[in-house]
C-alpha cells in the first residue's frame, strides 16, 4: 500500500514559495504486533510551522496534527473506526504503535475541533491568556492577529471573563468577524497611520493585557502603552517568520524596568495535561452556552496541503485553517 506525503525538499528564505515542499508517495510496511494504520481525515496547518520547520532536514515530513481514522489495527487499544489525534505531520497514511488520544466530542461536534478550539488552539488561547496573564473584570486587553485562530478565541474569553477587548486584524472582513465575536474594538492595522495615537484613543485608559500573536515594531508600540504591572502573553511573532535579515526595533526594557510589566513566551506543552485537558472541558462548555463560536478555513485534498499553509502568511484565513482529504 501506498501513501503520499509532504517533505521538505528546500530551506524556506523568506515567505514559504512553490518547490520548497514536495508531495512525494511512500510504501507502506505491514503491521505489526502494537501497531495501527492511520488515514488521515484532517489536517492543520499553523504559522509556528515556518520557524519549527528549522530543525528539519531536507528530505524530512514536515510537522504537523491531524484527526485520522484507524483503518486497520493489531493493537489492543484501538479499533477500526476509531479516530484519534495524530502528530505524524503532513501524511495521508501512517504506521504507528504511539499511544494517542481519541476523538470523541459531545453534542456532534465536528471531529476536526480536536485540531482547533478544542485542541491545540483553544488550550493555546485558554492558558496563554488565563495562566499567564490572569485577567481581570474591566481590564483592557489588546489582541493582535485577531480574526486568526488563536486570537479569535483568546477576544471571546476575555470578554466571557469580563474584559474590555480591542482586537486588530489586516481587513474589514476580518473586522466585522470580530465584531460579530462580541469584539469592543475592532482595528485594521493596514488602514492606520499612527498606531500609538491609535491605541491611545481606544485605550485611553491604558492597556493591562496584551496578547501578542506578531511580534515586530506591533509590539513594541504595544508593549509602550501599558499600564503598571501588565501582563504580556507572547504567543507568536508572525510579522517575522519570513525575514531573511534581523529586525531591529526600539528597545522596550526601559518599559518594562518602569512599568514593572510581565512578559512571558510560552507553548503549549508548557501548562501540562491537567490544564490543558480543563481548558478543553471548558471551551465545551462555552460552545454549548453560545459564548465561544468558531471558524474554520478549509481547505478540500491533501494535495493543497501546502497551498493552504502559504495562504497563513497572506492574511488569507480567517479562524482556524483546516485542510480535509
Amino acid at each position: 500500500m501506498k501513501g503520499r506525503k509532504w517533505v521538505i525538499s528546500k530551506r524556506f528564505e523568506g515567505a514559504p514559495k512553490d518547490g520548497d515542499l514536495t508531495l512525494v508517495e511512500f510504501e507502506l510496511p505491514d503491521l505489526k504486533d502494537g501497531e495501527v494504520l492511520l488515514e488521515a481525515v484532517c489536517l492543520t496547518v499553523d504559522p509556528y510551522m515556518r520557524p519549527y520547520s528549522r530543525s528539519l532536514n531536507i528530505g524530512d515530513k514536515m510537522i504537523g496534527q491531524q484527526v485520522a481514522r484507524v483503518v486497520s489495527s493489531k493493537s489492543k487499544d484501538y479499533s477500526v473506526g476509531d479516530h484519534v489525534l495524530s502528530y505524524d505531520g503532513w501524511t495521508s497514511h501512517a504506521i504507528t504503535n504511539a499511544k494517542m488520544r481519541k476523538v470523541q466530542f459531545p453534542d456532534n461536534l465536528p471531529l476536526s475541533l480536536a485540531l482547533g478550539v478544542l485542541g491545540m488552539t483553544g488550550m493555546t488561547a485558554y492558558n496563554g491568556l488565563i495562566d499567564i496573564c490572569n485577567p481581570k473584570a474591566g481590564e483592557t486587553v489588546i489582541v493582535s492577529g485577531a480574526a486568526g485562530a488563536v486570537g479569535s478565541v483568546v477576544g471571546q474569553i476575555a470578554k466571557n471573563l469580563g474584559c474590555r477587548v480591542i482586537g486588530f486584524a489586516g481587513s474589514d472582513a476580518k473586522l466585522k468577524y470580530l465584531k460579530e465575536l462580541g469584539f469592543d474594538e475592532a482595528i485594521n492595522y493596514k488602514k492606520i497611520t499612527d498606531l500609538d495615537a491609535t491605541i491611545k484613543s481606544v485605550a485611553p485608559k491604558g492597556v493591562d493585557v496584551y496578547f501578542d500573536n506578531v511580534g515586530g515594531e506591533f509590539s513594541t508600540t504595544v508593549i509602550e502603552n501599558m499600564n503598571n504591572f501588565g501582563r504580556v502573553s507572547a504567543c507568536g511573532a508572525i510579522s517575522q517568520y519570513n525575514t531573511v535579515e534581523q529586525v531591529k526595533v526600539p528597545s522596550i526594557m526601559g518599559t518594562v524596568v518602569s512599568k514593572r510589566l510581565k512578559i512571558q513566551g510560552f507553548i503549549v506543552a508548557d501548562f501540562g495535561q491537567e490544564k490543558n485537558e480543563a481548558a478543553v472541558k471548558q471551551n465545551i462548555e462555552w460552545i454549548k452556552q453560545g459564548k465561544l463560536k468558531y471558524r474554520e478555513h478549509v481547505t478540500k485534498g491533501f494535495e493543497n496541503m501546502y497551498k493552504a499553509f502559504q495562504e497563513l502568511f497572506t492574511g488569507a484565513n480567517t479562524g482556524k485553517a483546516i485542510v480535509n482529504v
